[in-house]
């Protein structure tokens, strides 16, 4: 398995969780975060130095981003997995999955890329990748099914974690906010370079 952030991690965890319910006997190595390493993933590579975004900061990484994705590449194709599962990150696990999938190993994608939102072309690519793409929302599954790609629609995980009718006077108090202060959410994203590029921007706006 292959997580690239904190969100993949997360997603990654919880289907490690899901996967040892079914096979107990299973064993997870990838490159993990420490949310998948904590549910049994062993991790050869640090998730860190895939976690960028940007430009400018994929091009200062990009050495040694390619330089674990070939040792990894070489790594499993020495020791092939039963199946390996690409946990978003599609910069970074598209080229390898597709590597695995031209060596006859089972490669799944897990968190499809928003092609129905932009640059739809890359469903070609995406089949020659992937043997199975698993998708969180409902519209996504007929996209692929057109293109013949096999795919299941599993759901977003958190969607169990969350009441659909949150408590907000028992969420103001946990988080000692009083009744008539109003709450903006701000989202700055999982990764921590993001949340240092944006950070300043998002008070700024809010304070507007």
């Amino acid at each position: 398995m292959v997580a690239g952030e904190a969100s993949g991690d997360m997603l990654g965890s919880m289907m490690i969780q899901a996967l040892q319910r079914r096979f107990p006997n299973a064993e997870f190595v990838g490159i993990a975060g420490p949310k998948m390493q904590s549910a049994g993933c062993r991790t050869l590579f640090p998730m860190e130095t895939l976690a960028v975004n940007g430009y400018a900061e994929v091009l200062r990484n990009l050495r040694p981003i390619l330089s674990i994705r070939k040792q990894l590449k070489l790594a499993l194709l020495q020791d092939p997995p039963d199946v390996f599962i690409g946990v978003d990150a599609p910069d970074f696990n598209f080229g390898l999955e597709k590597s695995l999938k031209s060596a006859g190993i089972t490669t799944v994608h897990y968190v499809s890329p928003s092609i129905w939102a932009w640059r739809g072309e890359r469903i070609k690519k995406i089949a020659q990748c992937v043997s199975h793409m698993l998708t969180l929302f409902p519209m996504e599954a007929p996209l692929y099914q057109k293109q013949g790609i096999p795919v299941s629609y599993v759901g977003h995980p958190l969607a169990d974690v969350f009441p659909l009718q949150p408590d907000r006077e028992l969420m103001r108090e946990q988080m000692r906010i009083a009744a008539h202060f109003k709450v903006f959410a701000l989202l700055p994203g999982s990764r921590q370079n993001e949340v240092r590029s944006l950070a300043a921007t998002y008070v700024e706006t809010a304070r507007l």
